[in-house]
């Protein structure tokens, strides 16, 4: 698979990123919400160096995604559990129906 490049501008700066065809607009969807959070916190602490702010802003996009993969695990165990007791439930009501046929 090829790349193209995509143009991204982050805190008034452009930069020209090599991008796998048909993710560009994933690109620019994850480039607009790192602008947000350098943004925020650019108005929140003006004493902040562009590498402070993006090294926070890696610290708040990687915060967010470990809730996420927690909130994610506790899903799995969820539907893990609830697989289990279907499977539990299907297998008790063979179980009945083989003993009434006997």
């Amino acid at each position: 698979m090829s790349n193209s490049a995509v143009e991204i501008t982050l805190l008034g700066r452009t930069y020209s990123i090599a991008c796998p065809k048909g993710r560009e607009d994933a690109l620019r969807s994850v480039a607009s919400g790192v602008e947000n959070q350098l943004s925020t916190l650019k108005t929140r602490t003006n004493n902040l160096s562009r590498e402070e702010l993006a090294i926070m802003a890696a610290l708040n996009i990687g915060n967010e995604l470990f809730e996420e993969k927690q909130k994610n695990k506790q899903y799995m165990a969820q539907m893990d559990e609830r697989i289990s007791l279907l499977q539990l439930t299907l297998e008790n009501a063979l179980i009945e129906r083989s003993n009434k046929d006997d």
